[in-house]
């Protein structure tokens, strides 16, 4: 393992961690240690595509009813051991289905993430040698219950069912039958089984100087689910008049052709503003958008406490921060004439260094690290919904 691996894979306390900021990691995954990869090609993040799904009330009912009768027969075999894989042992990781129903080339964890013994596959032939079978949640919602496996019991003593979901429960359907059917949880949320985050900020092994691009306008914003009952939308009509907003996407200018990183680095401020609120949910609008095109967020999401357990303080600005828009609107106004002042926003760029979590590979490796430390753990979530929508 490298240096950089090294410094970044230790374990960090949230608790310790801020104010005093002496851990060499900003990210803590589920207790377990840090995953910053070094990848050098985390810029190339992929992003999907937002979409609403609404299923009929008659679809809904019969989800439930099978997904609750699934449970029973889990709930049966949640007491029987399961063995932990020996340590020379590979572990298998199952994908139900593919995110989104997009076929993908599934990534060599070692090569990549420097996780040994990870041995994944979409083929479902391999469902009785799979230590831990991973389900997307929109493909659970698209597919129901009768999408599961099935057998009798549906799971095997030794197995590990992993939920996974990237949405909010904003935009997550379907999840009050799911109790009692998977043993973890994978997600954004610090106190998931397998935390991934979308991005976090790491000490590099020797520290580079930070260049901020050339600033020649003011603010932009990308967003390509426009919808006129979301708070960001109803804050930037708000805000717009107040100051000039470039908006690129559905409503807006096409972005640049080197993309948008390199159209947004040109703006001294970016609307970090997520697409429903909820506990931990920041995504690449931050971590992307923002920090990786060297513009200040201005963020619209969970309240500032709880990003700054992720990112410093004197990073970002909050429209919590200001009584209303127009307040808003005259600071970033004083920011664009200051310079100092507007620099001081850049400041955590001396210590920290930008990670963008790369969609679907390193959640799926993610998942192979945790169910070899893992051990006899024995776990069954019973009430997903209450737990996610809290």
């Amino acid at each position: 393992m490298d240096a950089h691996r090294r410094l970044c894979c230790r374990a960090c306390s949230w608790q310790d961690l801020w104010p005093k900021r002496e851990s060499p990691c900003w990210a803590r995954l589920a207790g377990r240690t840090c995953d910053p990869t070094g990848d050098p090609h985390w810029s190339s993040l992929w992003c999907w595509r937002r979409w609403r799904l609404r299923l009929p009330g008659r679809r809904r009912w019969a989800l439930a009813a099978g997904l609750l009768g699934a449970a029973a027969f889990l709930a049966l075999y949640s007491a029987l051991p399961e063995p932990a894989p020996a340590d020379g042992e590979a572990v298998t990781v199952l994908l139900w289905w593919e995110p989104f129903g997009r076929p993908r080339r599934l990534p060599d964890c070692r090569r990549r993430y420097n996780i040994s013994g990870c041995r994944l596959s979409a083929d479902r032939s391999r469902f009785g040698e799979a230590q831990a079978v991973l389900f997307h949640h929109r493909d659970l919602a698209l597919n129901g219950a009768e999408g599961l496996p099935r057998g009798s019991p549906p799971r095997p003593p030794r197995q590990r069912w992993v939920w996974m979901n990237f949405e909010s429960p904003s935009h997550s359907p379907g999840l009050r039958g799911l109790a009692g059917l998977f043993n973890w949880t994978m997600s954004y949320r610090r106190d998931s089984d397998v935390f991934v985050p979308y991005g976090y900020l790491y000490v590099p092994p020797a520290p580079r100087p930070f260049v901020l691009p050339r600033k020649t306008r003011l603010v932009a914003w990308v967003i390509s689910n426009w919808n006129e009952e979301h708070a960001r939308v109803r804050y930037y009509h708000q805000l717009k008049e107040h100051l000039p907003i470039d908006v690129y996407g559905a409503r807006g200018l096409a972005l640049a052709e080197g993309g948008l990183v390199e159209t947004v680095s040109a703006y001294k401020f970016y609307l970090a503003f997520e697409n429903s609120q909820h506990t931990d949910y920041i995504t690449e609008k931050l971590w992307r958008n923002a920090f990786s095109a060297s513009a200040v967020p201005v963020v619209l999401g969970p309240r500032r406490a709880n990003y700054e357990r992720f990112i410093p303080p004197d990073s970002f600005i909050h429209v919590d921060d200001f009584p209303s828009p127009r307040l808003l609107a005259a600071y970033l106004k004083f920011l664009d004439k200051n310079k100092r002042s507007y620099r001081r926003y850049f400041a955590w760029r001396k210590k920290y260094e930008v990670h963008v979590t790369s969609f679907w590979d390193e959640h799926f490796c993610k998942v192979c690290e945790s169910v070899r430390a893992a051990g006899n753990q024995i776990k069954t979530v019973r009430n997903l919904a209450s737990w996610f929508e809290s």
